[in-house]
């Protein structure tokens, strides 16, 4: 068993399966209780980040307990003498290390099972098929049983256990398809069929399972399976075969002679295109040197189509994103670092920052760079990306700096005439038009201009991104057949250019419409809601993903009519996980507890909600407890700070949910202030 070596001991992690350690001679080590475990396998997540310790006390308890910090303490100090035994006293930890608040765990990147699993798929790809079904092979017998084991239904877990098992079902994938390549189409035929008694909603396996069937001489089996696969797509999700399996149930009707063991494997171009791109590579790692400041640009221009592809991808760009930056500013040649910071123009959708640290460090990059430019027109372009950049990383943050740079932005991309410059800064003038209640016919007004412009010019991603923004736009004006038609263009773009993140948003605004329309009742639009919140889960958005799930529930009372305070704090579960949406939520847990002096006091501090698309649907949470808890001077803020919003759906502009009419808000706060 390969492990990382930390002094003279060497340890191995594994998290496939029930979480686990071995030393050098593959002895099991004692790691304590589930809390230990659960300690250990947290940090492994973590891939060798700081984790702070209230971080952990938040993941390990639904209620902390008091003197949480001082048991995980504890924990990690039981672990560090169990993964050293031989660490001299008061001699640092080298392995399981404290830094900051918090600690991360140094591991070897072939000390854990799962980085090892995930380190061979991808060299597997890379490789002819006789060696990559041999390490694809040795990849899935890591395997133990289902990762993280009994912490499976943590939520810090999550979004790891459904990539890692994503991977798995793909390398499945790969192995079948290496045998067939190797002319061992029967060898396929068991483990393609058990892989799709679990999973029968993969098209690729079922194309396999009949490719290797009709290659075993079964043809009529061939045709069973794909009528099967047929069947099952239409009866469990209302599908017809993607153009794949229609083409191969076409050719082995046929009895195509592309299909025989000798041929290459039909309907597969990502073949080609893998060989293309290993090839390019190849040729720009033996052409352009190591230190090659021409590599930090290519680098960003990967991590931008990188942040495109998917919820693993757009975490790969976002972790690697500001190392790129740090490098060009290190170089000292402002000009570099201007072009590096404002390559990564990926279309921002969300006004809530998935990482607000990074953004942070990117915005003070992109505003000492601004400064050490020369001010001429040489450098105007690369100014206008810089304005774009801050505009774009500073929202959701209540900030002068934002809207100016987004204002200058674009009074500079239009005048440089640039399209693809002009919709990076109108992306940036979006991020900035919440920053008070009412502004969607603005943010509509984005939206057109951004598809109108990404369909001249062929940008499609920013199409994409205009028709979300007039999805959400035409939501918080209750126009809901013109948000059906922009819900629509979106699926067919991401469809066709394979942008799988858009059909997050998508789904989450059918739970919205379910939820708006009333058809079906609030249990129909709680479904909804909880099966666009799966979707979402290891999307690589947490300033998305958390509290949403927790908020929409709540806000579907609310959508449903006039809600007192008190029935709405009945819905607060004070241990689910609110994310940024707890302050907003704390006096319905102290309501809901019988501690109304407390609950008061918490509505009196509340700050005004952040400029991001829940701006409205939060004022409504604090008009709503100020009419129970008869608070005056809140009552007074939220009916100014909603008034510009009449007639529209509350939060609906965020395109996920909705707490009613924004009228019916004001009336009530209007009554109470009568009263």
């Amino acid at each position: 068993m390969t492990a990382g070596e930390v002094g003279r001991v060497r340890v191995a992690f594994g998290v496939l399966g029930p979480v686990a350690a071995w030393d050098g001679d593959g002895r099991a080590l004692a790691l304590g209780g589930p809390r230990h475990r659960e300690v250990l396998a947290r940090l492994v997540v973590a891939r060798c980040r700081v984790v702070p310790v209230n971080r952990l006390v938040a993941d390990l308890w639904d209620e902390p307990p008091t003197g949480a910090v001082g048991a995980v303490q504890t924990f990690v100090g039981a672990l560090r003498r169990e993964l050293e035994p031989g660490r001299p006293p008061r001699a640092p930890a080298r392995l399981l290390v404290t830094a900051g608040t918090g600690y991360a765990l140094r591991a070897d990147p072939d000390s854990v099972d799962a980085w090892r699993f995930e380190a061979a798929v991808d060299a597997a790809a890379a490789l002819p098929p006789a060696p990559a079904l041999a390490r694809l092979g040795e990849a899935l017998e890591l395997w133990r049983g289902p990762s993280y084991g009994e912490y499976a239904h943590r939520q810090w877990a999550r979004g790891e256990r459904s990539r890692l098992a994503e991977l798995r079902l793909r390398a499945v994938e790969r192995r079948a398809e290496a045998r067939l390549r190797l002319g061992l189409a029967a060898e396929a035929v068991p483990d393609l069929d058990a892989h799709l008694t679990e999973h029968p909603w993969r098209e690729d396996a079922w194309r396999l399972l009949a490719l290797a069937l009709y290659r075993s001489g079964r043809q009529g089996d061939a045709l069973a399976v794909l009528r099967r696969a047929r069947a099952m797509l239409a009866q469990g999700l209302g599908l017809d075969p993607g153009p794949a399996l229609r083409r191969l149930e076409a050719d082995v009707l046929a009895q195509d002679p592309r299909l025989d063991a000798q041929a290459p494997l039909p309907t597969d171009p990502g073949d080609t295109a893998a060989r293309v791109w290993t090839r390019a590579a190849e040729a720009y790692d033996r052409t352009v040197g190591a230190g090659a400041r021409a590599r930090l640009e290519s680098t960003v221009g990967l991590l931008r189509n990188l942040a495109l592809t998917g919820g693993g991808g757009l975490e790969a760009a976002r972790e690697h994103r500001l190392a790129a930056v740090t490098a060009a500013e290190e170089t000292g040649d402002p000009e570099l670092a201007a072009r590096v910071i404002g390559a990564y123009d990926v279309p921002a959708i969300w006004t809530r920052g998935d990482d607000p640290e990074q953004a942070r460090s990117v915005v003070a990059a992109a505003e000492r760079t601004l400064g050490a430019l020369p001010a001429d027109a040489a450098h105007e372009t690369a100014r206008c990306r810089l304005l774009a950049t801050i505009a774009v990383e500073t929202r959701g943050v209540r900030t002068p700096r934002g809207p100016l740079a987004a204002r200058q932005a674009e009074e500079a991309a239009r005048r440089l005439d640039d399209p693809a410059l002009l919709a990076f800064a109108l992306n940036g003038v979006f991020m900035q038009t919440c920053t008070r209640a009412g502004l969607a016919p603005r943010r509509d007004e984005i939206g057109a201009e951004l598809v109108s412009l990404s369909r001249r010019h062929g940008l499609t991603t920013y199409e994409v991104l205009g028709h979300l923004i007039r999805l959400q736009a035409r939501s918080a004006l209750a126009d809901f057949p013109a948000a059906d038609v922009h819900a629509a263009a979106v699926d067919v773009l991401a469809e066709r250019h394979e942008l799988p993140l858009a059909g997050v948003f998508t789904q989450w605004y059918g739970a919205l419409r379910t939820a708006a329309s009333g058809d079906g009742g609030a249990s129909r639009a709680e479904a909804a809601y909880r099966a666009a919140a799966a979707r979402l889960e290891g999307a690589g958005m947490p300033g998305v993903e958390r509290g949403l799930l927790p908020l929409s529930l709540l806000c579907l009372d609310l959508a449903d009519g006039a809600v007192p305070a008190a029935r709405l704090a009945e819905r607060v579960d004070p241990a689910a996980d609110w994310g940024p949406y707890r302050p907003w939520v704390e006096p319905f847990a102290l309501l809901r507890a019988g501690r109304r002096a407390e609950a008061l006091a918490a509505l009196r501090v509340l700050p005004e909600p952040p400029p991001d698309l829940l701006y409205e649907a939060l004022c409504c949470l604090q008009g709503v407890l100020a009419v129970e808890l008869g608070d005056r001077e809140v009552l007074e803020a939220v009916h100014a700070r909603l008034l510009p919003a009449a007639g529209q759906l509350a939060g609906a502009g965020s395109g996920l949910l909705t707490a009613g009419p924004v009228d019916r808000h004001l009336g009530a706060v209007a009554a109470a202030l009568a009263r």
